[in-house]
């Protein structure tokens, strides 16, 4: 269903939101204009860093609490409460657009998403149906509680990328050498070229029901694509991820494109239709300006281990990541992967107050 199909008040919902956030600081910073501070916001700023996260998520699966908009809107909440951050993100998961079209999978603790059968053949491929709105009817009752708690904070839409799916998909679960993956990346290109079509249409899907319902922006997590050299990026997985970017390239919003080791992809990650290419902590953001090239605003990269340290020690790095980001197009500060689950949140509280502190500016 494109957006001229939705119901009428749910068109309302995101032009709101648009109106809402269009002058924050985040949104600035994405289309590459002044802002009044450098943005902060963190990769897993909702989840198990926050005491509170795991009091109201007490007894309740990871997946079913995807699916539930009480639980969504009030998880995504606490971190903008408690840090102050300038942008939430929207509290979800990579498989759950491959639970809602009926796919046999579950997130297990301590292990990660499992698949009960593997997609590794053509016959497979028939279980990835597309991706309707009703599916997650949840997620638009989700996006419209939240913008009208945030006001003037954007929120992020959040959706794994067709390559990271397909390994989960491939390999049955989380994997260290994605071998199932590249042997049918290597193997079957006209197959695995269908899966990340079919991946690339249920992705974009989603995001259009997030940003149909209200989300400013839109990042998409590409956790595992660091495992690929460059020329099997371009040739196997960027015409999947243009296609996602592409899909929602109409309605204006920031796209942001997230992977991990992606070093050596960083000019492919913003070639595929990222307006900001976020970027890990193994490279200096200068030098990431650099791979990536002109027209793009850079997202990162304080290495997440580094919140364990005194507070000085932290302030020092940060101001590391902040003086490599001197003279960028845009930058929003980030961490260059997740918040770890033991990260002390005062730790986080106080890096956002440093952040902003350091770089408020007049605009």
């Amino acid at each position: 269903m494109s957006a001229t199909e939705r119901p009428s008040g749910q068109q309302q919902t995101g032009r709101d939101a648009a109106r809402a956030t269009a002058d924050s600081a985040f949104l600035r910073a994405c289309r590459r204009e002044p802002v009044p501070h450098t943005p902060v916001w963190f990769m897993r700023q909702a989840g198990r860093s926050l005491p509170e996260y795991r009091k109201v998520r007490e007894g309740t699966a990871m997946l079913e609490s995807c699916m539930r908009p009480d639980l969504v809107t009030e998880i995504t909440l606490q971190p903008v409460r408690r840090h102050q951050v300038d942008a939430a993100i929207y509290f979800s998961d990579i498989v759950v657009p491959l639970k809602a079209i009926g796919l046999d999978l579950d997130i297990k603790p301590g292990v990660g998403p499992v698949v009960e059968q593997p997609i590794r053949t053509r016959a497979d491929l028939e279980r990835l149906r597309p991706l309707e709105p009703d599916d997650v009817k949840y997620v638009t009752e989700a996006v419209g509680m939240l913008v009208g708690e945030l006001g003037a904070t954007p929120l992020i839409g959040f959706a794994g990328a067709p390559f990271t799916l397909a390994s989960y998909l491939v390999e049955g679960g989380p994997s260290r050498n994605h071998e199932h993956t590249k042997a049918l990346m290597y193997g079957d290109p006209e197959l695995w070229a269908d899966l990340l079509d079919r991946l690339a249409d249920i992705t974009a899907a989603f995001l259009k029901v997030q940003i149909e319902a209200g989300a400013s922006a839109v990042q998409l997590f590409d956790s595992w694509v660091g495992a690929l050299a460059p020329a099997d990026y371009r040739r196997s997985v960027m015409p999947a991820s243009v296609k996602v970017f592409d899909a929602v390239a109409g309605y204006g919003v920031p796209r942001i494109h997230f992977g991990v080791g992606t070093g050596e992809l960083l000019g492919l990650l913003g070639e595929a239709g990222a307006d900001v290419v976020g970027v890990d902590w193994r490279v200096p953001l200068d030098e990431a300006a650099r791979r990536v090239g002109p027209g793009k605003a850079l997202q990162g990269n304080l290495d997440p281990a580094v919140l364990f340290a005194p507070r000085e020690a932290v302030e020092t790095k940060a101001a590391e990541v902040l003086d490599a980001a001197q003279g960028l197009e845009g930058h929003v500060f980030n961490l260059g992967h997740g918040v770890l689950p033991t990260t002390d949140p005062d730790a986080l509280t106080r890096l956002v107050e440093y952040v902003h502190t350091r770089t408020a500016r007049s605009v």
